[in-house]
C-alpha cells in the first residue's frame, strides 16, 4: 500500500502537469484550460494509483471492463455537458464535463475502498477548483495572453461557420 506522502506526491504532480498543459492551451486560444486538465489529469493518475497499489488484485478481469464501461458512459455523458446550442453553438462546459469524469473516478475508487487515493484526489481537486480559475488568469496576465473581453470567444462558432 501506498502511503501518503507518496499518493500525495504522484496526484498533485498529476494535477500541476495537467494544470500546465491546459494554461499553455488556454494561452493558445483553445477552449480548453487549467482546471480541465488538471481535473482530468488528477482523476487518471487516482485510477493508476489504484491499478499499481497492492490493492489491485481485487480488480478481478471483469472488474476492469466494468470500470472501462463506466469511464466510456462518463465520456458521453461529459460531452452532452459541453456542447451547447443557441445563436452560436458555443464550446462550454468543460470543466463541468471533467468533474462528471472525476466524480466517477471517484466513486470507482470508493467502490474499492482506497479512502487514502479519495480523500487526497478531493483535496487537490478542491484546490484546482477553487484557486485554478484566479490562478489561470493571473498566469495568463503575466504570460501574455490576451484579456477575454478583448476579443471574440474563439469557441464561437456560427450555424454559417458548420455550413462551410
Amino acid at each position: 500500500m501506498l502511503d501518503w506522502s507518496e499518493i500525495l506526491l504522484r496526484l498533485g504532480i498529476a494535477a500541476l502537469a495537467g494544470g500546465a498543459i491546459g494554461l499553455n492551451r488556454d494561452l493558445h486560444d483553445k477552449p480548453i484550460g487549467l482546471k480541465t486538465l488538471a481535473l482530468v489529469s488528477l482523476a487518471t493518475a487516482m485510477l493508476l494509483v489504484l491499478v499499481h497499489s497492492d490493492e489491485a488484485k481485487i480488480v478481478s478481469d471483469s472488474g476492469s471492463r466494468v470500470i472501462q464501461g463506466i469511464l466510456t458512459g462518463i465520456g458521453f455523458l461529459g460531452a452532452g455537458v459541453i456542447v451547447h446550442s443557441g445563436r452560436h453553438f458555443r464550446v462550454r462546459g468543460l470543466t463541468s464535463a471533467a468533474c462528471t469524469w472525476l466524480a466517477a473516478c471517484i466513486g470507482i475508487v470508493c467502490g474499492l475502498g482506497q479512502w487514502r487515493v479519495v480523500i487526497i484526489a478531493l483535496v487537490i481537486a478542491f484546490a484546482v477548483l477553487t484557486i485554478g480559475g484566479r490562478l489561470e488568469r493571473w498566469l495568463h496576465k503575466k504570460l501574455g495572453g490576451k484579456d477575454d473581453a478583448e476579443q471574440p470567444s474563439p469557441s464561437a462558432v456560427t450555424p454559417d461557420d458548420l455550413a462551410n
